[in-house]
């Protein structure tokens, strides 16, 4: 678990010197592992038609309601190596 803690932060380091800016939705997916990874399931309510973004963000967190922390910082991780 320590091991997994670390290369988590290790690769959100790298995440902010990747080699150039990733599409909107793979922004979105890096996103809402990392919060699925540190703050576990969405809550709150789902934000209105007039905040895009967040509403955008929210929905990509949301899919991964369930989804165990260790599983989201591995799969942080996997696509954080697969964007070098």
């Amino acid at each position: 678990m320590a091991d997994l803690k670390v290369r988590f932060e290790q690769a959100v380091a790298e995440s902010k010197q990747l080699p150039e800016k990733p599409d909107n939705m793979t922004l979105l997916k890096i996103y809402a592992l990392y919060k699925q990874a540190t703050t576990g399931d969405v809550d709150g309510k789902r934000p209105g038609f007039t905040d895009l973004v967040g509403r955008a963000k929210w929905d990509a967190w949301n899919e991964l309601k369930g989804r165990s922390t260790d599983d989201a910082m591995q799969a942080y991780i996997d696509l954080i190596e697969d964007l070098k």
